[in-house]
């Protein structure tokens, strides 16, 4: 079997079918997700938080998500891969095709994902002319939380969502194939998701999205302190791992997930 291609994933989008995506970090867990289900691996920049234990997702390095992301290849065999660009690894367009070059050659990721809107356009379509395809990421960014002061909700004020609907269509044209929409209100969501022809994912931003991501370690209940709102513990049932995560896909397929009180 290949890997799922991002042309099946726009025609998952065109044909209303959902797209369930989680994090991952290693062999093994790639495996188990696989199996489950799962469409699409993230190997997030939140591996910084849940596997190194830092404050933040600031210190991860291009190395580190190159090196996750061959161990997530090596554990999976269907999955789309995508593999995060770290903080500062494209703050120019010669970084950002050498870093993202890495990250597809050397980690074996079938798309890398970036943070920010209009800043990042004609960093996008220099990625994109040079056949990297490029995942886009709006409403809360991570990378920039000491900038916007904390882990808020994006695009509830009316100027700024008009913004993030016209940031999200900027990138679709410069040919980002797909986007991360984080912590917005599900309205804007359904507005974004509808007027780019790409896959929009999203994690806190309702059930509107073209499919759902979570942080792995949040949607098995085991991540340290406070368990995000928009999350959900699938492993609270105590069916073990596996059937944790098969059960969000279904959830995520059936649009179960995320239900009203998980959204904005």
């Amino acid at each position: 079997m290949s890997r799922l291609t991002l042309t099946q994933l726009r025609q998952m989008k065109a044909s209303g079918e959902k797209i369930a995506v989680l994090t991952a970090y290693d062999a093994s867990f790639s495996l188990i997700l696989e199996e489950a289900g799962i469409d699409v691996i993230l190997v997030g920049d939140s591996l910084g938080m849940v596997i190194q234990g830092q404050e933040s997702t600031l210190p991860v390095t291009v190395d580190e998500i190159v090196y996750h992301t061959q161990n997530v290849v090596r554990g999976s065999g269907e999955v789309f891969v995508i593999a995060d660009m770290p903080f500062m690894s494209y703050a120019n367009n010669d970084q950002a095709i050498v870093n993202a070059a890495l990250l597809m050659a050397k980690g074996g990721a079938q798309m890398v994902k970036l943070e920010g809107g209009s800043v990042n356009i004609d960093i996008v379509k220099k990625l994109v002319e040079r056949g990297i395809p490029v995942c886009g990421h709006l409403g809360l960014l991570p990378q920039s939380v000491h900038q916007i002061g904390g882990y808020r909700i994006q695009g509830r004020d009316p100027e700024q969502a008009k913004i993030l609907v016209e940031e999200a269509k900027q990138l679709a044209q410069a040919g980002a194939g797909m986007l991360v929409l984080e912590c917005v209100p599900a309205s804007l969501s359904k507005l974004i998701t509808t007027a780019v022809d790409i896959p929009v994912i999203g994690i806190g931003a309702g059930g509107e999205c073209d499919g759902q991501v979570l942080v792995l370690y949040d949607m098995l209940g085991i991540t340290s302190g406070k368990r995000p709102r928009f999350s959900q513990d699938f492993l609270i049932q105590g069916k073990g791992i596996p059937a944790a995560i098969s059960d969000y896909v279904k959830a995520v397929k059936s649009g179960e997930f995320p239900n009203e009180d998980q959204q904005y």
